[in-house]
C-alpha cells in the first residue's frame, strides 16, 4: 500500500543531546549578543520605528542555538554575529517568511512533488526531496520563495538536538539544472541567511554532464558546504552510504549508515517506503503537522518563559514529552474502553 503523507518525528533519534557547554571565552562572546538583543528598548537599525521592535516569531527564532549557529558562522567575532543576525532579521521581514510566503502562495510550485520532505536519517534530520525532473513552472521569484518555504518547513520538523537537515537531490528522468543565477541566488540565502543548517547533501543519479554545472556553482559554494556534498551515493539492501567501503565495512554496530531503509523512498533512492507524492493528500497533511508542531513550540517557549536566548533542546523537549504524554493517554483510553489489548 503506499503513503502519501510525511512520517513523524523521531522521538529519540541517534545522538540526540543539548549542546556541550561553552568555554569561558565563548559563554562571555554570547552573552555579549544574548545582551544586544536582550535589551527592553532594542530595535532593529535602519527600520523605521513604527516597526523597528521585535516581534514575537523573531525573538522566538533568537534562540541559544541560533546565536551559537552565528557565532560560528563568523569565528567567533561578535560584532560581526550581531551584523549577521540584523541583516537575517531584515532579509526575513523583506522576503515575506512571516506574512507573503504562505502555503497558499507556494502551493502552486508543489503540484509535481518537485520538492517534498519525507524520512529521516540516523542522526534524526529531516529528509528534504528534490526532483528536478518534475519541475513544472518557469523560473521566477516564487519558485525561490518555495524552496526558502520548505527549508523553513524542515526547521518545523526538526526534533531536540537537530539543528540541520540532510538534501536529498536526485538527477533521475533526465532532470534539468536552475539556471546559474537561480542556483546562486539559493546559494547566497542558504549561506548568509541559514548559516550551519545543512547536514549533508546527497546527489545521485548525477550524470557526467551536469558535473560541469556543479564545477561552475562550486566557486559560488564555501568550503565547509562542499565537504558535505556526496555524489552518487551508495544504496544496498542495508540502507544508503556515503562510499562503497562504508557499505562493505557495514555492521549493525557500525555508525556508517547515513538512512536506514525504513527512511528512504523507494522511488529513486531503493528505501523500503512506497512513498507516492499525492498534492490532494501530502500538502494538507504537511501543513498541518508544521503548523500544529510550531503552534506547540511557540506555546512551549512561552511557558519556559518566552526570551530570546530560550535553548531550542528545552522547547522541542517539552514539545515531545507533551506529544508522547498525550499518546499514552489516548492509548489508556482506549484499553479502558477495551479498544486495545493491553
Amino acid at each position: 500500500m503506499s503513503i502519501h503523507i510525511p512520517l513523524p518525528i523521531p522521538t529519540h533519534p541517534v545522538e540526540a543531546s543539548p549542546l556541550s557547554a561553552l568555554t569561558e571565552k565563548e559563554q562571555t562572546l554570547y552573552d555579549i549578543v544574548l545582551e544586544h538583543f536582550s535589551a527592553v528598548d532594542y530595535t532593529l537599525p535602519n527600520v523605521n520605528q513604527e516597526k523597528a521592535a521585535l516581534i514575537v516569531d523573531e525573538r522566538f527564532w533568537l534562540s541559544y542555538e541560533c546565536l551559537l549557529r552565528y557565532l560560528r558562522a563568523t569565528k567567533w567575532d561578535e560584532n560581526e554575529a550581531i551584523k549577521r543576525l540584523e541583516d537575517t532579521l531584515k532579509w526575513r521581514r523583506d522576503f515575506g517568511i512571516y506574512d507573503k510566503i504562505t502555503p497558499q502562495h507556494v502551493e502552486p510550485e508543489a503540484t509535481t512533488g518537485k520538492e517534498f520532505l519525507f524520512g529521516y536519517d540516523t542522526r534524526g534530520r529531516p529528509a528534504l526531496y528534490m526532483c528536478p525532473s518534475k519541475q513544472n513552472t518557469e523560473e521566477s521569484p516564487r519558485q525561490i520563495h518555495y524552496t526558502v518555504w520548505m527549508l523553513e518547513r524542515a526547521i518545523d520538523l526538526m526534533g531536540p538536538g537537530v539543528e540541520t537537515l540532510a538534501l536529498m537531490i536526485d538527477y533521475a528522468d533526465k532532470a534539468k539544472n536552475p539556471s546559474i543565477a537561480t542556483a546562486r541566488t539559493v546559494l547566497n540565502i542558504l549561506q548568509t541567511h541559514y548559516p550551519e543548517r545543512l547536514g549533508l547533501a546527497l546527489i545521485a543519479h548525477l550524470p557526467w554532464l551536469l558535473h560541469a554545472f556543479y564545477k561552475l556553482i562550486t566557486p559560488f559554494i564555501d568550503p565547509l558546504t562542499r565537504l558535505k556534498m556526496v555524489f552518487n551515493p551508495v544504496i544496498t539492501e542495508n540502507g544508503l552510504f556515503r562510499t562503497a567501503a562504508d557499505a562493505e565495512a557495514w555492521s549493525a554496530n557500525s555508525t556508517s549508515r547515513v538512512f536506514e531503509p525504513e527512511q528512504l523512498v523507494q522511488e529513486g533512492w531503493n528505501g523500503s517506503q512506497p512513498f507516492i507524492y499525492s498534492q490532494a493528500v501530502y500538502w494538507e497533511a504537511l501543513v498541518k503537522l508544521c503548523e500544529e508542531r510550531r503552534s506547540r513550540m511557540i506555546a512551549a517557549w512561552h511557558r519556559i518563559g518566552g526570551k530570546v536566548g530560550t535553548r531550542e533542546w528545552e522547547v522541542k523537549v517539552a514539545v515531545r514529552d507533551d506529544t508522547m504524554n498525550v499518546q499514552v493517554d489516548a492509548e489508556n483510553v482506549l484499553v479502558e474502553d477495551g479498544q486495545l489489548q493491553s
